[in-house]
């Protein structure tokens, strides 16, 4: 079992163990804030360069660390793009991908969007390069890149999950932060996710907290829907399968909370999780222990349930004899639709390529 660092950090555990574990990650995260600050104030001065790479660059990221909900926003984006004719290319850092061409997310998201080319390099800048002169793109969606500012990029997207939003108020490794919020000053758009998970009242807190920051910028609520399940590999199976049923729970991401409550809305009756580090890559080993955890529970659990991205890792339909099954996720914008596909269809564009 992954350790229950999120119970540190949010201030929930008070027992002495914990207490000194908040001093010393207070201490880190001192240091961390110092180094972020500097970092982006090289890039604000213009004394770090910044590359163009004469296509419009959209780069979808967030203020914390995993778990907002990018890839249902990357395929929203690539998808309405794509509506209106434009050739794109994604690019990622490919982080967790190890010896293998392709991560997680990026095998997630070639079976979402099987038309769309996905490059993977830690260099942002060569893997747009490689997009622009190898692929033909027209637009270039950065996937995870709010924080990676060597590619200059022509509208950035952040994501604020409602559920979590500001990473426990503290940078890493204390909190969740990767920078400041003072961060959101560079936002051209600010999309809340799980909005649909909070009250009225929690948001309007957020967006306040937002407005702090950045008046201007349009803060556009919207919401993860499940759509479907899947068995590996392409059969589609109707979320009513879920309702009623009681399942067991695998997962290898940033908030395994919100894809419990997901489930849960769709009516299952969760008997236990397993919640794996974020990545996974979901080992022999491992997965021999969740076979084990499964055989454990006995007749409790009649299906298997993971993420879309842990289903193309584990690639199969049963384990220890049950029935393996993802719940996918789309993402639905509940708010000013009209704001949302204006800036998406703004003159940046053309702006990008002069």
């Amino acid at each position: 079992m992954a350790f229950d660092f999120r119970s540190i950090m949010s201030g929930k555990r008070r027992d002495p163990l914990a207490i000194l574990i908040r001093s010393g990650l207070s201490i880190a995260s001192g240091f961390y804030g110092i180094a972020t600050s500097f970092r982006n104030r090289r890039f604000d001065r213009g004394k770090t360069e910044i590359h163009r790479c004469g296509i419009p660059v959209v780069s979808v990221g967030n203020l914390t660390t995993g778990g907002t909900g990018k890839t249902p926003a990357v395929c929203c984006l690539a998808k309405w793009f794509r509506a209106k004719g434009v050739r794109v290319a994604i690019v990622s850092r490919g982080y967790g991908r190890g010896e293998n061409d392709f991560n997680d997310e990026a095998l997630e998201l070639h079976a979402r969007l099987p038309d769309v080319p996905h490059v993977q390099d830690p260099d942002r800048v060569e893997a747009a390069r490689i997009a622009v002169e190898e692929l033909e793109a027209e637009l270039v969606l950065m996937d995870d890149g709010f924080q990676h500012r060597r590619l200059h990029r022509d509208l950035d997207v952040v994501l604020i999950d409602a559920t979590e939003p500001f990473g426990y108020g503290r940078l890493l490794p204390r909190g969740l932060l990767r920078e400041s919020i003072t961060g959101l000053r560079r936002a051209n758009l600010v999309l809340l996710t799980r909005s649909d998970s909070v009250d009225s009242q929690t948001l309007d807190n957020i967006e306040r907290d937002i407005r702090n920051v950045n008046p201007s910028v349009p803060v556009i609520r919207s919401s993860h829907r499940p759509t479907k399940l899947l068995e590996y590999p392409d059969c589609e199976l109707p979320l009513s399968m879920l309702d009623g049923t009681e399942i067991a729970v695998v997962s290898a991401i940033g908030n395994p909370a919100a894809f419990h409550e997901s489930l849960r809305k769709c009516g299952a009756v969760i008997v236990d999780t397993m919640d794996l580090p974020d990545h996974d890559g979901f080992s022999p080993e491992t997965v021999q222990s969740i076979r084990q955890w499964i055989s454990g529970l006995g007749d409790s659990a009649t299906m298997v349930v993971c993420t879309h991205k842990d289903l193309v890792k584990l690639s199969t339909d049963r384990l220890a004899g049950i029935q393996v099954t993802a719940l996918i996720i789309e993402l639905r914008i509940e708010s000013e639709m009209q704001t949302f596909e204006a800036i998406l269809g703004g003159d940046w564009r053309d702006a990008a390529t002069r």
